[in-house]
């Protein structure tokens, strides 16, 4: 029996931008659960963690924003994820920004030897409060998952790390700090940038990342962030890059990933609506999760 189960993370807690908060909204009112529930034998919509609206506090010590809130609410989600994949049921988790990332993967790597990761973002998110311009939490989800970073966020369900370094690939990144680049070569992390993507083509990437996760761990977890799309595809972010992902390899990414029959676990994070045109990038987060769990034209 095939099993899904959503939760929404409105949680705009890691960045600045106003509005993601309303991601989780945004792509149920794009028809989410009508678009999934032919595609599984069973769908849950669990609603949404509550995270409410706290003010925004800055850690003198670390100065990251909204550093014990974004760890409480991590738990929280935790706790969630861990019932569900307890519960034999996919875990969907809606986003909310990119730092929720470090819940989902506090509730599902427990499950796992060695969770797979694949980082679908324009970005590393491999900051930590000593390399990060800007202390937002949501620069550094990865690096937290890693066990690299501030012991409130790296210790999210009372373990570290939640994946190794050799079980992360990268895919779509055209934005790296000066310090997720060092991070990334001395961690050996498998990085599939735009330059590989327009080179080798998206068959061929996700072809290597297919073959590189099964070969060495035994889920695999996809962060998928709306602005690894292009922002022609996916206006409705707070950190759009120029020059990404465009909408049909998207689709042929999640298709290839679901042959593949490797995804154990998904979320798509940073759709936000106050930015958006006519919730186009809700839209193309649902049409992608269509394609993920099975969805076929003939």
């Amino acid at each position: 029996m095939r099993k899904l189960s959503i939760i929404g993370m409105p949680m705009d807690l890691g960045q600045m931008r106003r509005g993601v908060d309303m991601g989780p909204s945004a792509i149920r009112y794009a028809g989410v659960n009508e678009r999934l529930k032919v595609l599984f034998d069973e769908i849950e919509d669990l609603g949404d963690i509550q995270v409410g609206r706290p003010e925004v506090r800055v850690d003198p010590e670390s100065n990251l924003r909204n550093l014990d809130l974004v760890a409480e609410k991590s738990a929280l989600l935790a706790k969630e994820v861990d019932k569900i994949v307890s519960s034999g049921s996919f875990p969907l988790i809606l986003g909310g920004d990119h730092s929720i990332a470090i819940g989902t993967l506090a509730g599902v790597s427990k499950h796992y030897k060695n969770l797979g990761v694949i980082w679908y973002d324009a970005h590393g998110d491999l900051n930590t409060s000593e390399t990060s311009p800007s202390g937002n939490i949501h620069g550094m989800p990865l690096a937290a998952s890693l066990g690299i970073g501030h012991e409130l966020l790296t210790n999210i369900a009372g373990y570290s790390p939640k994946a190794k370094p050799e079980n992360v690939v990268i895919i779509g990144a055209r934005s790296l700090d000066e310090g997720e680049k060092i991070l990334i070569k001395k961690l050996g992390i498998k990085v599939f940038t735009m330059h590989e993507i327009d080179r080798l083509g998206m068959a061929t990437v996700i072809e290597q990342t297919i073959a590189y996760l099964k070969e060495r761990t035994d889920g695999v977890h996809l962060s998928l962030d709306l602005d690894g799309l292009d922002p022609t595809d996916a206006p409705g972010v707070g950190t759009p890059v120029p020059g990404g992902i465009s909408y049909r390899e998207s689709h042929l990414a999640m298709e290839m990933l679901e042959e593949a029959d490797i995804i154990t676990s998904a979320e798509f994070v940073e759709v936000n609506p106050i930015l958006d045109e006519r919730n186009k990038t809700a839209i193309a987060a649902v049409a992608l999760m269509g394609s993920l769990f099975g969805e076929k034209l003939l």
